[in-house]
């Protein structure tokens, strides 16, 4: 249980990272860039991975593309937090599995059972709800927290695949799609420095490293998690989808000041009752 605590706590630290770094105007995509550095090399003294056991039937096509979009969808997550909160965007990211529910479904023709379809069916209501604004909020960015959703969905389709891959640990794939991710978000920071004119922001360094270290926790302890309950997966899938959901609000909420509606705090609560859902139709 304690993994599945410090993954919970790690994923939401992220999100309060990306909330304080506007206050001292720290640059997103630095502090993406920065953050890849951290994850990198974290990774290759927790893992040791080796690249030579990736062989010609690795699936360089899909670590090529979740490369491409991990930095990308950083960036959206970051532009969430500053426009919609924590809370929502926390909410966003995790009922994004909904989309490999339904990309199973519709593509795979995997079968729903009763608790999987009201499971989707109150997502959906779910989030409507939370991305629906306050009335006294003139901006509504909905976009941003949208885009995480169906792209954190997608990317998690996408490591499924990447999943079915064994002959490299699972851990060497995530160190290679680290270091593609690097590579673009470089290229993002070298763009907007030379072409977008932007000025190079040294507190960006901090944010980004601290950025990786806890993003690369949350994927260590999540592992670590799977393990102590290989028995029972869909504790995990629960505690953390739900775990996360609620600490985004509590911590927006209180600490941030985060205004939300009634309608707001109801698709939140709809979020967790959809997890209960997906959760026990897993277990049928």
């Amino acid at each position: 249980m304690l993994f599945l605590i410090l993954s919970i706590l790690c994923s939401v630290i992220v999100g309060v990272i990306f909330k304080i770094s506007r206050k001292y105007n720290a640059n997103p995509s630095q502090i993406i860039s920065f953050n890849y550095i951290a994850a990198i090399t974290l990774c290759y003294i927790t893992f040791s991975p080796d690249l030579n056991a990736l062989d010609d039937n690795a699936p360089l096509e899909i670590y090529t593309a979740v490369g491409i979009l991990l930095p990308i969808l950083f960036l959206f997550l970051a532009l969430s937090i500053k426009y919609m909160g924590i809370a929502k965007t926390d909410a966003a990211q995790r009922l994004s599995l909904f989309i490999p529910i339904l990309a199973a479904w519709l593509l795979f023709n995997e079968g729903f059972n009763t608790y999987k379809v009201i499971g989707v069916l109150v997502g959906f209501v779910a989030l409507l709800c939370i991305l629906k604004k306050p009335s006294d909020n003139a901006e509504n960015k909905w976009i941003y927290p949208a885009v995480v959703l169906f792209g954190f969905g997608i990317i998690d389709i996408l490591f499924k695949k990447i999943a079915l891959y064994t002959v490299a640990p699972y851990t060497t794939s995530l160190f290679f799609v680290f270091l593609i991710a690097f590579v673009v978000s470089v290229a993002i920071v070298l763009y907007k420095l030379l072409i977008a004119k932007e000025s190079f922001s040294v507190k960006s360094i901090p944010f980004g490293i601290l950025v990786g270290v806890f993003n690369f926790g949350n994927i260590l302890f999540y592992l670590k998690a799977h393990k102590a309950f290989a028995e029972n997966p869909s504790t995990v899938f629960a505690g953390m989808n739900m775990g996360v959901i609620i600490l985004g609000t509590i911590i927006g909420a209180f600490f941030f000041k985060e205004k939300l509606s009634k309608i707001n705090i109801l698709g939140l609560v709809l979020a967790l009752i959809a997890v209960v859902f997906i959760v026990f139709s897993q277990l049928q």
